[in-house]
């Protein structure tokens, strides 16, 4: 079933791209969603639509939780559920970046089984199935095999970096660099590109769900910041933050969080 359903989330990502490039980031009509949630654009209406539409007529019995429909309890009596962000780094997109993505995920019973991070204006599709492993544009990827903290790339905002965050009560000592989309974080570090990335701030299952699985498919491990390991569909869609890395460097990050 990974793989068929990843097939799915592969057909479904490339149409999503399709849609979404079809639109000018700068000239795109946008507006702020209510509550200081950030902004939305046409373009993250259209794609949710078409992804919609086309997710749930392949399969009708799986449950929907996206960031661009409301949500409802439907979802949580579903053995499966899609996880949705039509556009993640709706910023980038706005400003015309090449650093957005969309990020898809199937979830079974709270497990991750299939994934795709696809950056259409990159070409990079980014995909993973429960047990057979992470690809980038079907090649295969390997996580990060350092250990230390030191001489490690992380990606992280700012705020990550503030002393009391940390067991030492000092900035950490790993060179931080930073992207706006947090599935193309998880699925650089995924790929090796960067050894790690950590969010602290309570973060969104569909910025989430793909690039987790994508990230320990590629051998890494995915946790929240207490080093719980992520569960998926949960009634408040929102985790403890996230640090994902090579499994050495995911450890060494936990036990350095205060």
């Amino acid at each position: 079933m990974p793989g068929r359903d990843l097939s799915l989330l592969i057909d479904a990502a490339r149409m999503a791209g399709r849609v979404a490039t079809s639109f000018v980031g700068r000239t795109a009509q946008r507006w702020d969603k209510p509550g200081g949630a950030g902004p939305v654009t046409e373009a993250d209406l259209a794609v949710n639509d078409l992804l919609r539409s086309v997710l749930s007529l392949a399969r009708p019995e799986y449950g929907w939780l996206s960031e661009e429909t409301e949500d409802n309890d439907k979802r949580l009596s579903k053995e499966h559920v899609f996880i949705i962000d039509p556009i993640d780094g709706t910023r980038s997109f706005v400003e015309g970046s090449n650093t957005w993505a969309h990020s898809l995920a199937i979830a079974r019973n709270g497990i991750v089984t299939a994934a795709v991070v696809y950056l259409p204006m990159r070409e990079k599709l980014y995909a993973a199935g429960l047990g057979i492993g992470a690809t980038l544009n079907a090649k295969p990827i390997a996580a990060s095999q350092i250990s230390e903290l030191s001489g490690a790339t992380v990606l992280a905002a700012r705020p990550a970096m503030i002393a009391d965050h940390w067991i030492s009560k000092t900035e950490p000592i790993f060179k931080r660099s930073y992207r706006p989309s947090l599935a193309y974080r998880l699925a650089l570090v995924a790929d090796g590109r960067f050894d790690a990335m950590i969010t602290l701030r309570r973060s969104w299952e569909w910025d989430i769900a793909a690039g987790a699985l994508i990230v320990s498919e590629a051998g890494g491990a995915c946790s929240d910041q207490q080093g719980t390991a992520l569960l998926f569909n949960n009634r408040d869609p929102r985790l403890n933050g996230v640090v994902a890395g090579g499994s050495n460097v995911h450890t060494a990050l936990i036990d350095a969080l205060a």
